[in-house]
This record gives C-alpha cells, structure tokens and sequence, in this order.
C-alpha cells in the first residue's frame, strides 16, 4: 500500500494556484465523504478547480513536489476513497458541472465530472433519452465520481453499471499530461482498452475531466410492482425467483424490515406494518406489462400482499421510498455501508447470514439490495460519537465479507475498495493480481501522488 509522506509545508507551487484555500470549513467540508468514516486530522489545503487547465496545474505541480492528491467529486462516496488527511491536497472537481454537448441522434452527452446524475437526466430528457446509471444517490452524486468507482444503481440490473455507458474520457495523469482514451462511437476496439482501466480506478491512475456518455430512449412504458414479504429471505428467494423466470426488470430492490422502519420513521410511511421486508420492481419498454405479469407470478408464492401501481404517483412514490434508506439510517446515527455482490441464486443465503452476524456480533445491520444482479448493501448502523473501523462493527464487516467470498462474490460491487476495505482486499484478488495493479499504478504515478493508501 503506498502511504503518505510526512506533513510539510504546501509549496508556492500549489500554494498561489487560483482556488486554493487553507479555510478551515472548507477543509472540514472536504475532509471525508459520506462513508461514516472521519480522517483524525485535516487534509493541508484545497483547490478548487473549475478548468481542465485548474487540474493540469495542480497535479504537475504536485507531481513536481511530491505533494498527494485527493481528486473528489460530491463527496458521496461509501468507501472513505475521497478521505483526506493532513499532508494531501483535495482536488475539488464539483464546480467543473457543465454540460458540454447532447447529441439526440447519436444519443450521447459530452460532460465534465461535476455534473449531476439528476442535471444530466432532466437534459437528457428534454430530447426523449436518459442516462441509465441510477445511484439512489442520484440527486447529489456526481458523474466523475460514478466513473472513478463503476457505479450502479437501481437501474444496471437492464442496463448496465457505468462501464457500460462510458464511451470515451479525457483524463489527466498525475503527472499533469492530458490523456484522451476510447471514442466517440459505440463500438472502439484500437490497443489496450485504457478507458475501461480508468473506470473504478477510485482516482489513483488519473483525473477524469471530461467524458462522453451513451444515452438511451427515454422508455415508452413503466409498470412497477411492490410486495411485502414476513421476512427478509422469503423476499431474497422472490427475487432469485424473478430471475429465474427469465424476466429483465429495469428495477429489482430488496429492503429489509429494520430499514423500512427507519424509513417509516423519516418518512411517515407504514411499510414495516405490512411485512419485514420489500421487494419493488419496475419493468420498462413497450412489453413492460407483459414482463410485469411475469415477475408477478415469480413474486406471489413467496409474498404476503402484492400491490400492482397503475397510478405514475404512486409508483414514484414507492421508489423514493427505495431512495430514502441511506438518508433515514443516517438519521439514526452513523452508518458504515456495505457493498458486497454474491450469485443471485445464493442471495437468501446472504441475507439470511447476514442476520446471523448481527446477532453473534451485537451490531446493527440493515440491508437494501439491487436484488436483480446480487449486489447488497448491508449497513451497520452505530451511535453517532461510536467509531466503525474498530471493535465489533470492524469484526462484523470482516464477518460480512468472508461471508459473501464463502457464496462465491466479492467484497464491493459498486462502491469500491476506498480505504475501508484494504484489510480484505488480497484475500480476495490474490498476490499475483495485486502485484500486477500496482504495477499499473506505478506506471502512471510513479511518485505515487493519486489518492495514496486508497484502492490497490
């Protein structure tokens, strides 16, 4: 793991760059994201860049220097991968937001990495297309964030995760060169893809400034369906049902019942009284009825009420009630989340254990899921002065990660490895695979500068 080099003074260099500050709010602003996880000490300075030519400066500069870097988008990452400490610089990417170009016959946007997954929807929309990647996060979470951990959302289980909707970036290295990788047209296949290498590399091998996004027609039809279930694994078994049955939902989200009573409690909405757990699906496009009646017959057998939302409010109303679950947890505390992926067949066997950790550890946990493609979201819910990378909530992540390993899956399917999961990482990737990233990383940070002790 690389590791930081001492604290010393911010050089001139960075120092007089337009948008530093040593404002102690602002680095209190930048000082972690929004995984619980909080740095002990402050990061040493900020740049606020609002150009390419902001980034380039900076990180030739601190590649000069040797000064790490911190890239950071919204800050709603899970993994503590935009953490920053005393003797890093945070490279602020939140005020480059524009968006560059949409082209309605292509079906693509050209954006930089501050625009919002919301923003660039509601542009997206005005020419009949939207932008597939769906975090629950969507409101506040940035594009260049998604790219720098592969995000996925409420949608990839049709769609796809962030790979499969970047088609080309333009990043720059840590040495401040600029870098222009993939194309603009769907199908690229000249040398190395260095684009795909870029996505998910949590910052640490480059800067994205600038990408072009494919686009997808806005779906003629929705039809969303929501069951309650008497517990959480007869709700995992509906779900490995509705794949089985061959069906593609757009949308397939599991939450279990300690977190629809946090959601009940921040909402005033009373899903926890009609079950210990619930299932929302949504299907899309001009069969979306008739796949709906599929995914109906999966659900029943297994459900104990099935609620059909002809009505466009209420089916809305049902997924804000999916989006609400992070921020209602957060209402109750600090909140350390998971993000393991198992086979979706094997997804009762997951929730179910992970039931049995809570009560072998004594730790809070509540789990959501994007239960169409076995990627859950475990959450241990601690007091808000209790820390969670120490005493049973570590041991409980541990628990939960060897547990998902033991089916067959991966320790973070869409959030990263960030800081908080490096203790587990080998045991997972194995030495030759992990010798082999930190040559690549070597290789385009040879001072190590990027995002240092995060990822590989």
């Amino acid at each position: 793991m690389t590791t930081t080099p001492p604290a010393r003074p911010v050089p001139e260099a960075l120092a007089g760059l337009p948008g530093f500050t040593r404002d102690p709010a602002e680095l209190e602003r930048v000082r972690t994201d929004r995984s619980g996880y909080v740095p002990p000490t402050r990061p040493a300075g900020l740049v606020q860049a609002r150009t390419v030519e902001d980034v380039v400066r900076t990180l030739r500069a601190a590649h000069e220097h040797r000064v790490p870097v911190v890239p950071r988008g919204a800050g709603t990452g899970l993994a503590a991968g935009a953490s920053a400490r005393e003797g890093e610089i945070v490279l602020d990417l939140h005020r480059m937001n524009r968006i560059l170009r949409i082209d309605p016959v292509e079906q693509i946007a050209v954006v930089e990495p501050g625009v919002l997954n919301a923003d660039l929807n509601a542009a997206a929309a005005e020419h009949g297309l939207f932008y597939a990647p769906d975090p629950a996060s969507t409101s506040i979470c940035s594009v260049g964030g998604n790219i720098a951990t592969n995000a996925g959302g409420m949608r990839c289980a049709k769609y796809g995760v962030t790979r499969e909707a970047v088609l080309a970036l333009t990043v720059v290295l840590a040495d401040g060169r600029v870098l222009t990788t993939g194309a603009g047209t769907v199908k690229a296949v000249t040398g190395y893809d260095l684009k795909a290498l870029f996505i998910g590399s949590e910052g640490t091998l480059g800067v994205v400034v600038e990408a072009v996004l494919r686009l997808r027609p806005a779906p003629v039809a929705t039809a969303t369906v929501a069951a309650w279930f008497r517990d959480v694994g007869s709700a995992a078994a509906a779900a490995s049902a509705v794949i089985a049955a061959r069906a593609t939902p757009s949308v397939l989200e599991l939450v279990d019942g300690p977190t629809l009573g946090a959601i009940d409690l921040a909402t005033g909405s009373a899903h926890r009284s009609r079950g210990e757990a619930f299932l929302l699906a949504q299907t899309d496009g001009f069969g979306a009825e008739l796949e709906r009646d599929v995914v109906l017959r999966a659900i029943e057998p297994f459900a104990e009420s099935v609620l059909v939302a002809d009505d466009p409010a209420e089916a809305e109303a049902l997924v804000q009630a999916r989006r609400s679950a992070i921020p209602s947890l957060e209402a109750l505390g600090r909140v350390s989340i998971g993000d393991v992926g198992v086979p979706r067949h094997r997804l009762a066997e997951m929730v179910t254990g992970l039931r049995r950790i809570a009560e072998e550890t004594g730790v809070e946990i509540c789990t959501v899921a994007h239960a169409a493609d076995g990627n859950l979201h475990p959450m241990i819910v601690v007091g808000r002065d209790e820390p969670i990378t120490e005493g049973p909530p570590k041991l409980a992540l541990g628990r939960m990660f060897e547990l998902a390993r033991s089916l067959g899956g991966t320790l973070t399917g869409e959030h990263g490895v960030g800081l908080l999961k490096q203790d587990w990482f080998t045991a997972e990737v194995g030495e030759l695979s992990r010798e082999v990233q930190h040559r690549i990383k070597q290789a385009l940070d040879p001072r190590g500068i990027l995002n240092p002790g995060k990822a590989v």
